[in-house]
């Protein structure tokens, strides 16, 4: 969101920044209340569209819901934008090199959201469209979750020791809270319930195999240095209903809709890497 916002007021001080005209408006200018200036700054005309749009940007708001106070601190705050961007403009920092990036990646940003916007206007997703989606997403969902306990440790020398400790009879958690060298220690390996998917692979693939109550049978190795492992309990994941979900399959429908569009642009286009 941040980021969105930097773009939408870079935007707004490049357009304003282009608006050369003096503080007369011309006569086709005249006919459309929204090109009409609402100041002028050292002879640049600020239009009543582009201070709508800044109020917005900036406030969530229409100029009409702010009070008269608030829309001219308003404009005393787009006017003081416009100078700094002339200022700025006339030292050459547009020139360097980041900020022309910076720039230039808000115009394309600008350009690709309003893209977007009037390539699905009339692409509203159908309810077999997101029936599929659901289905697809069903497919890709994992059916179980795991709790388990872990240990671990930096060495396999260590881990096969703690894991020989273990089997001949000490506690888990006991052992856990005083050797592993992870946040779960305090509370005796517990990672509570998860699904592999948010764990690293080896992990994954040494839970899925562990039978309730039972303990890997050797250390397992990660990025993370040695594991033992030892599975709690297993439970079904039951998946939310389609009409809670709906509103967010219409998000992903759009959006791989859009992503198509996009491919086909790519397909026709004559592209060169250069990296």
């Amino acid at each position: 969101m941040k980021i969105s916002r930097l773009f939408i007021l870079a935007s707004v001080a490049a357009l304003a920044a282009c608006q050369q005209g003096g503080s007369a408006a011309g006569k086709e200018e005249a006919k459309d209340p929204g090109k009409e200036p609402v100041a002028t700054v050292d002879g640049t005309s600020l239009s009543r569209n582009t201070f709508d749009f800044y109020v917005k940007a900036a406030t969530g708001k229409t100029s009409a819901d702010l009070s008269a106070e608030e829309r001219d601190q308003a404009l005393d705050s787009l006017v003081r934008l416009q100078l700094i961007a002339a200022q700025a403009d006339k030292d050459g920092v547009g020139k360097d090199k980041e900020i022309a990036s910076a720039l230039e990646l808000s115009r394309m940003d600008v350009l690709q959201r309003a893209a977007q916007q009037k390539y699905l206007k009339d692409k509203t997703p159908t309810e077999q469209e997101l029936r599929a989606e659901y289905e697809s997403q069903l497919a890709q969902m994992p059916r179980s979750e795991y709790r388990a306990r872990h240990i671990l440790v930096q060495n396999e020398a260590l881990a096969n020791e703690l894991l020989a400790r273990i089997r001949k009879g000490e506690k888990f958690e006991k052992v856990a809270a005083k050797e592993s060298l992870d946040s779960t220690k305090s509370a005796g390996g517990d990672l509570g319930w998860f699904s592999p998917q948010t764990m690293v692979q080896p992990f994954a693939t040494a839970v899925m195999a562990l039978k309730k109550g039972e303990l890997s049978a050797t250390p397992v190795q990660t990025q993370y240095g040695w594991h033992i492992i030892r599975l709690e309990d297993t439970r079904e994941i039951q998946p939310p209903p389609f009409d809670q979900v709906k509103g967010q399959l219409g998000q992903v429908v759009l959006a791989k809709k859009f992503r198509g569009y996009s491919d086909e642009l790519l397909k026709a286009a004559k592209v060169e890497k250069k990296l």
